[in-house]
């Protein structure tokens, strides 16, 4: 496996990011991944996307990871901290995303065991997340160990415009 640095970003440095991560949500977008875009999708259109983000990781509701390889970030994935008061051991998995260029390179797995790590880290025990079922994502959850809560069809829309059903998945953390 190729160098790969996980990084986990202040506000400061996710603002520094922004061209580079709206390159890569573009890139999924366009790519076909369902997480929340619609095509067509440039990176111009995701820059007020992570301005969002900054703006979470600056409050500490938001955990922001990024996947660099030789210098250059090609991933990245969140986690949602910002909780209910009645969920204080729970944290959401949000927008594992990987460039394209840089699939099947254990990226995905990295990002996802730094994130599991930052989640224990600050008391967090139980981990969710959702995807398009019948989508790649949803069977490298299932490899990650990832159990499946269920699905809910016509949930959301695909980049094109066709409704997709949406899977939902758990996982419980050590200790």
């Amino acid at each position: 496996m190729p160098d790969v640095i996980i990084h986990v970003l202040t506000e400061e440095e996710t603002h520094a990011a922004l061209p580079t991560l709206a390159e890569i949500l573009s890139d999924c977008v366009e790519g076909g991944a369902s997480v929340g875009f619609m095509q067509p999708f440039g990176p111009e259109d995701a820059v007020p996307y992570w301005q969002g983000v900054a703006a979470a990781v600056g409050r500490q509701e938001t955990v922001l990871l990024v996947a660099e390889l030789d210098g250059r970030a090609f991933g990245t994935v969140q986690l949602g901290v910002a909780t209910m008061p009645n969920q204080p051991h729970r944290a959401d998995i949000k927008k594992l995303l990987v460039h394209r260029d840089a699939r099947g390179l254990g990226l995905a797995r990295r990002l996802m065991d730094k994130a599991e790590a930052e989640a224990q880290k600050r008391g967090r025990r139980v981990l969710v997340l959702d995807t398009a079922t019948g989508e790649p994502a949803e069977a490298i959850y299932e490899r990650f160990g990832w159990l499946r809560a269920g699905a809910v069809p016509d949930y959301a829309l695909m980049p094109d415009g066709r409704y997709c059903a949406t899977t939902f998945f758990y996982k419980h953390l050590a200790g």
